[in-house]
């Protein structure tokens, strides 16, 4: 794309704007153009920002950490390169050990990862891509680590990035530098670059 499909509204003028990008200076350290893209339609902006409030809020033992690793394989399984490096930036802000992040690519397979946080993870994965491969092995798994609630939370966190990553990639949003600066300092080795998110 030659340029974004909308371009994202400045918070100067709108106190109702500026309220959302002082609420995302805290969580990811800016505000992100997505937001401020869908606040073209105020409504919309506002639904989403409480709909990631819900997903992301901790009730147990899926951490802030691993909901944002699952939004990173979510993203990644749907190829959405805006959203892989905002998901892996908040990983790191929200605690991902080091070595979880310099090893998402390999969580199958690594020592640092747990079964527990491998099953959620094949489910982010399985429930990511076109046609969905979500089946009774990958099922059985989750449920075996993790109760009926976590799974909701896994699973809301998945069905939170499918909106994002459709969001973004059609939008062809601009990345941040400070997501630019995450993806290419925790993703860089394996060939992540802006793709399309970049002018």
């Amino acid at each position: 794309m030659k340029q974004p499909l909308v371009a994202p509204k400045t918070g100067e003028s709108d106190p109702e704007l500026q309220q959302l990008i002082e609420f995302y200076e805290e969580t990811l350290g800016f505000c992100p153009n997505s937001v401020k893209t869908m606040h073209h339609r105020p409504r919309i902006a506002y639904a989403f920002i409480e709909m990631n409030k819900a997903v992301m809020e901790n009730k147990g033992r899926v951490t802030s950490a691993l909901k944002r690793m699952i939004a990173y394989i979510s993203s990644n399984a749907a190829g959405c390169r805006y959203c892989q490096a905002h998901a892996i930036r908040a990983a790191e802000r929200y605690g991902a050990e080091q070595e979880k992040l310099d090893n998402i690519w390999d969580y199958k397979t690594h020592a640092a990862f747990s079964e527990a946080e491998r099953a959620a993870l094949d489910f982010a994965f399985a429930a990511s891509i076109i046609p969905n491969s979500v089946d009774d092995q990958i099922a059985e798994n989750l449920r075996r680590h993790w109760h009926e609630g976590e799974i909701v939370e896994i699973t809301g966190v998945v069905a939170l990035f499918g909106y994002l990553n459709r969001w973004n990639d059609s939008m062809g949003t601009e990345i941040e530098s400070g997501a630019i600066e995450s993806g290419e300092k925790l993703l860089g080795q394996k060939g992540w670059n802006t793709g399309k998110h970049s002018y």
